[in-house]
């Protein structure tokens, strides 16, 4: 991947504490063994912990933010929107959190993790919009998406860039 490529979503500030993603897995499967906090409700609700994750597995990839991808509501948001139009993903599931406060507070009960946007690829937790800015910067996002079947568009943006 060009470095040009890479500069292009590295946000002023670079506040964000880089964590990493496999310490994100680590939380994201102690929940899911129980070692996190429960989903809220009776099981039927929006935010109960089965409605969260029939939302997580109805598709490879999936987002929980603020707005809608045409029009989100937040930077971070705006953020995993633009990665994934960079690498050419424009089927995923998109789920606005503002539009439901139980879903809002379920996805964070799920994954063990307090903020918002939160990606989900192939039902596996991945992270926020630092950890997707981390992997696109890295090429992890291209390994990862080729595991879903996806064909990153970076790579065929670097193939039209050697011809040049």
């Amino acid at each position: 991947m060009s470095g040009s490529l890479r500069a292009g979503l590295r946000l002023a500030g670079g506040g964000w504490a880089a964590r990493g993603w496999a310490g994100r897995r680590r939380l994201s499967q102690a929940a899911a063994e129980g070692g996190g906090a429960e989903g809220g409700g009776s099981g039927s609700g929006t935010g109960s912990r089965e409605a969260v994750e029939r939302l997580v597995r109805a598709h490879p990839v999936v987002v929980f933010m603020k707005g809608s991808p045409a029009q989100p509501l937040c930077g971070f948001s705006n953020a995993v929107v633009q990665i994934l139009r960079l690498h050419g993903v424009e089927d995923y599931r998109a789920h606005d959190v503002l539009q439901d406060p139980d879903l809002r507070q379920g996805i964070k009960n799920y994954s063990n993790w307090p903020t918002i946007p939160q990606v989900y690829l192939n039902g596996e937790f991945v992270g926020g919009c630092d950890i997707l800015l981390q992997m696109h910067q890295n090429g992890d996002l291209v390994e990862e998406l080729k595991k879903l079947g996806i064909r990153s568009a970076l790579l065929d943006a670097e193939k039209d860039q050697d011809k040049k």
